[in-house]
């Protein structure tokens, strides 16, 4: 099934260029597109041809998701495990939907100039490198969070969406529920006085992952294409489809798979940007399995506003703060406010409720503001600036953890100081022919 080593990576290179070649072609339709919207010369011109890149997990949700949207157009689904795209495609055209191409190569995706947005739904090691090369071939970006496996990434995926001039949205869609909106402005407006502290947290019961077995990879899985920019490694039994979480090779631990979402509200919240200090600690206890990254942990961002954020992850008891798996908190000098699910509770200082609110979750709005983002050329809820500095929490955390020091950051850029230990895991090798460029 799979070709040698040398041939893949001759065909790789060879499929790199000729997405780059699209360019032209892509910048030359969307303005044609842009011309016919100034114009109103066809409302078809306000749709969003969009093709999903990775369809196991996520994808699958925000195909649908982007399908049910009158805005959007689904015209690809994209994934390594051919089940998975003819799965995908099935359920969309079951759903009442036009049936998209499948496709096991997203850069099939970028050769049509007919698209506008590419959305990233792959494991956490393409996240970056497939937003780089979507912008670069002209296509808006949708990318899950993290939006990078590593620092380096993200600052990578941020420049090429400026030099490209693209709409780049992570996946964090609270950023886009009202109701948290409604409480991130009364925080901002000074609801409970002075902010200085922000509290997250992620419970959870997960089970052991074991110990696999170096094998051959099944038929249905084109193992080479799924590893893609990092480097390549034996087919193990136990990584595909979730457990590359666990792994640093593919993965950023649970603090960046659910870590995220709660720091980028926590961050958005106390307005602040880099930190000057982060310190992490915790470790891998309740499973004897191949679980590298801590099951649990706790870090502590200082920030040189005279704000603090921690996170505190455990992934083997579901007991958490405010009665909830899963929230964020907020302490100021006339009260506090709660974050849970899709809603928030607002305390004064003698913890007696003073308001709450709730209103709808999901996927929704967060899609829709992205399709406005692309059709009115305005930074979206979580554009790539934002997205990159909420996801450099995470990196910043795991790097103190994994070199169990404490770090000391720039606070301009969050870049890491006087540590070289530290500082190497900034960035990452990668499958020769595979690096970023912008």
């Amino acid at each position: 099934m799979h070709s040698d080593p040398a041939s893949q990576h001759a065909r790789d290179r060879r499929l790199f260029l000729k997405a780059g070649a699209t360019v032209a072609a892509a910048t030359v339709a969307m303005q044609a597109r842009s011309q016919a919207q100034e114009t109103g010369s066809s409302d078809a011109a306000d749709v969003v041809t969009v093709g999903i890149m990775g369809v196991n997990g996520r994808g699958r949700a925000l195909a649908k998701g982007f399908a049910a949207d009158s805005g959007a157009r689904v015209a690809y689904v994209c994934d390594v495990d051919s089940r998975a795209a003819d799965r995908a495609a099935a359920e969309l055209e079951k759903g009442g939907h036009a049936k998209p191409e499948t496709v096991g190569d997203f850069r099939r995706i970028l050769d049509d100039s007919s698209i506008d947005a590419l959305v990233v739904a792959t494991p956490n090691h393409w996240h970056a490198p497939a937003t780089i090369i979507g912008c670069d071939a002209g296509k808006h970006v949708y990318v899950e969070k993290p939006c990078s496996h590593t620092a380096q990434e993200g600052e990578w995926a941020e420049a090429a969406a400026k030099k490209h001039k693209r709409v780049v949205q992570m996946g964090n869609q609270r950023r886009s529920w009202p109701a948290l909106q409604e409480a991130v402005q009364k925080i901002h407006e000074g609801d409970i006085g002075e902010v200085l502290y922000s509290r997250t947290w992620y419970n959870n019961r997960r089970p052991s992952i074991g110990t696999g077995k170096i094998t051959e990879p099944p038929q249905w899985l084109d193992w080479q294409s799924w590893q893609g920019p990092a480097p390549h490694m034996p087919y193990k039994d136990n990584v595909v489809h979730y457990n590359w979480h666990w792994h640093w090779h593919w993965g950023n631990g649970e603090l960046g798979n659910n870590g995220i979402h709660a720091l980028d509200v926590a961050r958005w919240g106390l307005d602040v940007a880099f930190p000057t200090r982060v310190t992490a600690g915790g470790g891998k206890y309740r499973h004897d399995d191949d679980q590298e990254t801590p099951d649990t942990m706790m870090v502590t961002y200082d920030f040189d506003e005279g704000k603090t954020i921690t996170w505190e992850g455990l992934s083997w008891s579901t007991l958490g703060p405010h009665d909830s798996r899963f929230g964020i908190s907020f302490h100021g000098t006339k009260g506090s406010l709660v974050i849970r699910g899709s809603g928030y509770t607002q305390f004064d200082q003698q913890e007696k409720v003073v308001a709450e609110n709730s209103g709808a979750g999901g996927d929704r709005d967060h899609l829709a503001d992205f399709l406005d983002a692309i059709r009115t050329s305005r930074a979206s809820n979580s554009n790539i600036v934002e997205s990159h500095r909420s996801t450099l929490l995470c990196h910043l955390g795991n790097i103190a953890y994994r070199t169990d020091s404490v770090l000391q950051t720039d606070p301009s850029n969050g870049h890491i100081q006087d540590n070289p230990a530290a500082a190497e895991l900034w960035t990452r090798q990668y499958e020769p022919g595979w690096e970023p460029q912008v």
